[in-house]
């Protein structure tokens, strides 16, 4: 890749022709025959052509004028069309709706393709979009629509197939080409990790078929098609790829959520019933006590707190256990008492209302010999992903398959930490004899701009970290380290919101803030509880707002 696109004009061009070379290499018994065929006419055509039909499928839509294709490294583009026309991959006849002609033309414009039809002069757009369908139901060409405007309309016909193809390279379709320039321009750097020449996220036919099948579900789901219709979409849906299962379980537990928010007990009972979505059970729980159907809801919530599935599960069956209990006639059962946090509680006033009651906090608690930094999830999470770095990009099998990852793809697997357990403990044992300094520093320098699941770059400078490396001990950094590898999703946020260390005596003491009418979340009461339980200084802030004096 250039260092700067813009000294290539073609740079877009160069980026296209990496991926289907990579996708030919890569894939070829995954490419369908119809992929297979285009990747091999476009490596035919001329110069011209092929940029002007990367230019078109990296644009918003797929419906072009003539007059706005218009490129200095091309030239002609009429001319540079005419082969893609003949491949049908852009077509000049293609159908318009008076709502797609809306997006092409100005007001101006319209006025002079309708001007028969007298439209009401100081009439907003839309109002003209509404009597126009009205008269003109039907689709038409654009040439039909526009004769005398002196432009030509091209559709793309391939999107999807070129969708089909960024799918397979990124193995996800919310990335796109801009990937591509926003790295030859240095905005998003990667790390540099050796994939093996068979890794692919897709790893067969009916994957890449699967997962557009799933996608096409959330977009009917999405689109607000009739509910009963996008279940069974979903529940026909085989995968033996667990990837695609967990994107299956994710989507059921989308449809289950919307099922509550609608009050439709019975459908969202039957999904939670099939769906292995993490937090699935729990809905289930409280889908049951809805529908008064105590019994079996406290019956599965002991099942629940005899195994749970996690720190987080076991949090709200504490409180829906007594609460079931109760409702079927048996004794109070008292929850058990948390550990007091210590407890800070200021009045304030608010003079900048663009402040954040965190950042208030923060310059009224500032002094020169205790620095407060601002870090909410930031620091622990940095110092975890510059530490564990060659564990986190190790180039293990199905983790790494195109050089735009910002991490793993089983980063948030069950088997995650398991599957580099021993390149996790030898980053870890290096808390335990002083050499984590050394190697956070050196990473610090060497990584810096990375992307990264962990490091916040933009939340740290060199000052914080050297505090922090000063301050908090060992052992407390250990803690919280294994403490994320338990549950990376639930466990990387919920951390307090300010840190103050004491660099003269190496100590420190984190602040989760709480404005006015706020209260502690789920997570945040879990992270304080783990601090007390290791004996980590850690303090809650209240904060009032003073009224200003008269």
């Amino acid at each position: 890749m250039t260092s700067n696109p813009l000294e290539n004009p073609l740079y877009y061009l160069h980026n296209f022709q990496q991926v289907l070379s990579w996708l030919d290499q890569r894939y070829a018994d995954v490419l369908s025959a119809e992929e297979q065929r285009f990747i091999a006419d476009f490596s035919v055509l001329e110069q011209p052509s092929q940029a002007l039909l990367v230019r078109m499928v990296m644009r918003k839509g797929h419906h072009f004028r003539l007059s706005r294709l218009a490129y200095p490294e091309i030239g002609d583009s009429a001319r540079a069309l005419a082969p893609l026309l003949e491949l049908g991959w852009v077509d000049e006849q293609a159908p318009l709706a008076v709502d797609e002609l809306f997006g092409l033309l100005q007001k101006a414009e319209l006025q002079q393709c309708f001007s028969a039809q007298a439209l009401p002069a100081k009439a907003r757009k839309d109002q003209w979009r509404e009597i126009l369908q009205a008269l003109y139901p039907q689709p038409r060409a654009f040439a039909q629509w526009c004769p005398g405007l002196g432009d030509r309309l091209f559709s793309l016909t391939i999107m999807t197939l070129c969708d089909r193809l960024r799918l397979m390279f990124f193995g996800n379709l919310y990335q796109d080409w801009s990937e591509f320039v926003l790295a030859d321009l240095g905005i998003y750097s990667y790390e540099k990790v050796e994939i093996d020449a068979q890794a692919r996220g897709l790893r067969s036919r009916d994957d890449v078929d699967g997962f557009i099948y799933l996608h096409r579900c959330q977009e009917a789901f999405e689109a607000g098609h009739p509910l009963p219709e996008v279940l069974a979409l979903v529940v026909a849906f085989e995968s033996a790829n667990p990837w695609l299962h967990k994107r299956r379980s994710k989507l059921l537990f989308l449809l289950g959520q919307h099922c509550e928010r609608l009050a439709h007990w019975p459908l969202a009972h039957q999904i939670y019933q099939q769906c292995t979505y993490p937090g699935a059970r729990l809905r289930l729980i409280r889908v049951l006590e809805r529908s008064d159907e105590y019994s079996a809801a406290l019956a599965l919530a002991e099942q629940a707190w005899a195994a749970p599935h996690s720190a987080a599960e076991a949090q709200q069956l504490a409180r829906v256990l007594p609460r079931l209990r109760r409702k079927l006639g048996g004794p109070v059962v008292a929850r058990p008492s948390r550990p007091e946090v210590t407890r800070l509680d200021l009045c304030l006033p608010r003079e900048d209302e663009s402040l954040a009651v965190e950042q208030v906090v923060q310059a009224h608690l500032q002094q020169a010999h205790a620095p407060v930094h601002y870090v909410e999830n930031s620091l622990i999470n940095s110092l975890f992903g510059l530490l564990c770095w060659p564990a986190i990009f190790a180039p293990l099998p199905g983790a790494f398959f195109h050089p735009f990852q910002r991490g793993p793809v089983d980063l948030l697997s069950e088997d995650f930490h398991e599957r580099r357990s021993e390149l996790f403990q030898a980053c870890l044992d290096e808390l335990d004899d002083g050499r984590y300094r050394d190697s956070i520093r050196q990473r610090f320098a060497s990584k810096w701009g990375l992307q990264s699941p962990f490091v916040f770059w933009g939340a740290l400078s060199e000052e914080l970290l050297e505090q922090a490396l000063d301050c908090l001990p060992a052992a407390h950094l250990k803690h919280w380290f294994e403490r994320l590898l338990l549950d990376i999703k639930a466990n990387r946020a919920g951390m307090p919101d300010l840190i103050q260390f004491w660099p003269e005596d190496r100590t420190y003491r984190m602040i989760e803030v709480k404005g006015p009418g706020d209260r502690l979340q789920d997570n945040q009461l879990r992270w304080l509880d783990f601090c007390q339980e290791h004996g980590m200084p850690v303090a809650v802030c209240y904060v009032q707002w003073r009224e200003p004096s008269l």
